[in-house]
């Protein structure tokens, strides 16, 4: 049987990725740079070393707040350092901490940056600060975070995700439309703008506005941004499972994905404008809510499940060790069609993922990384777990706030 993962690779004209890395005043790190090819790269050492930070920059070159969730205030070095004269810092930082990148994209390069600075709030009198993020593209400022898509796609995985079938939906939803984000490149600016008019209107119930105008202006936008993102999550999720049916894993289970809400259930019945026209009404029917219980129904509500096809059980139900390989599963078939889709292949932002996977399943995943010529960043505590890559990866040492 032919190898799938050479297969897939083939489609690519050529490999993609990083390769050069700049971070200055970012976590740990002063000033670092470092120099990479477009293979896996393995980053090892100790706990608290500054390895996951490594990743993190990586992942602000795709729009959000990389795979942390961080505040941006937060990621800013304790300690400003003043940049040598040797040193190119990644932008100029000022107040704030700043990545760039050369990146690899199907035979052309790019330069990708981010930074954050302290801005004045103008239209507050007691002139307080915040944090900005700006983003260059070729030394360009752009005005949406969403333009990086089209040069730069990362999927990650972190030991908090080990967890992500249990507990609340927030986790597997914001992991759902990150998945959506790379195939639609408007999803991350529709769900920003949602929010923001969901925080509106709620702080507006709150402090007691019955102003029927200005609330149903709100209400109106919501539900025609709210059906919006209902649509691109139901698509992907249909593109998603006819893949795998289509390609399914000769190592990882294979996997079904369900979305439960509201209002993605509705557009399975009803045309788009009903189902706009029914998320109004029903904003407007829970205005009460907001103020008995906090409960409000609708995209901000939906769960992403997932299903191990072959035992009939949801993830939920599963082993810690098959939730995992359920997780990577999902990771694959993305990478996999969005490699199909896009033409180029996502970076891979791996943070301990050998944990819970049982040694067959830890090689295999090496293996189909190495197969499918993906640029992959990997962390972890030990190197010699990875000597299926030791003629393939670049090794690195993570020590004292240094690479080596």
């Amino acid at each position: 049987m032919e190898n799938s993962a050479v297969r897939f690779s083939e489609v690519l004209k050529e490999k993609s990725g990083v390769t050069r890395l700049t971070l200055t005043d970012f976590r740990n790190y002063a000033q670092l740079r470092l120099n990479v090819g477009l293979c896996p790269i393995v980053l090892t050492g100790e706990n608290g070393s500054g390895k996951t930070n490594i990743l993190e920059a990586v992942s602000f070159l795709t729009p959000g707040r990389g795979l942390r969730g961080a505040r941006l205030a937060d990621i800013k070095r304790l300690t400003p350092t003043l940049v040598t004269p040797d040193f190119e810092p990644a932008l100029n930082a000022g107040n704030g901490w700043a990545v760039s990148a050369a990146i690899q994209k199907n035979g052309e390069e790019f330069n990708l940056g981010t930074m954050v600075q302290k801005a004045l709030r103008e239209e507050d009198e007691s002139a307080k600060t915040f944090e900005r993020r700006i983003v260059q593209i070729d030394g360009q400022k752009v005005s949406s975070q969403s333009e990086l898509g089209k040069y730069f796609s990362a999927i990650w995985v972190t030991p908090q995700m080990d967890r992500l079938f249990l507990g609340g939906t927030q986790p597997r939803r914001s992991f759902l439309d990150r998945i959506v984000y790379a195939f639609d490149l408007e999803h991350a600016k529709r769900t920003a703008n949602f929010e923001h008019l969901y925080k509106q209107w709620y702080q507006l119930l709150k402090a007691g506005c019955r102003d029927n105008a200005w609330l149903g202006s709100l209400e109106e936008e919501m539900a025609a941004l709210g059906v919006a993102i209902a649509a691109a999550r139901r698509e992907l999720i249909a593109r998603l499972n006819t893949f795998i049916e289509q390609e399914p894993d000769d190592v990882f289970p294979d996997i079904s994905l369900e979305l439960d809400g509201t209002i993605e259930k509705l557009l399975d019945k009803m045309a788009a404008v009903d189902v706009e026209d029914y998320y109004r009404g029903s904003l407007f029917k829970q205005r009460h809510s907001v103020l008995a219980n906090d409960y409000v129904d609708g995209v901000n509500r939906t769960d992403f499940k997932v299903y191990y096809k072959k035992k009939h059980m949801p993830a939920e139900l599963c082993s810690t060790g098959e939730q995992k390989s359920l997780l990577v599963s999902i990771i694959l078939a993305q990478t996999k069609c969005q490699m199909l889709d896009k033409g180029f292949a996502p970076v891979l932002l791996l943070d301990e993922v050998t944990t819970h996977l049982d040694d067959a399943k830890r090689d295999a995943l090496l293996c189909k990384i190495r197969d499918l010529q993906l640029q992959a960043w990997i962390t972890s505590t030990e190197q010699q777990i990875f000597n299926v890559l030791k003629n393939d990866a670049l090794f690195l040492s993570v020590k004292n706030n240094m690479v080596y």
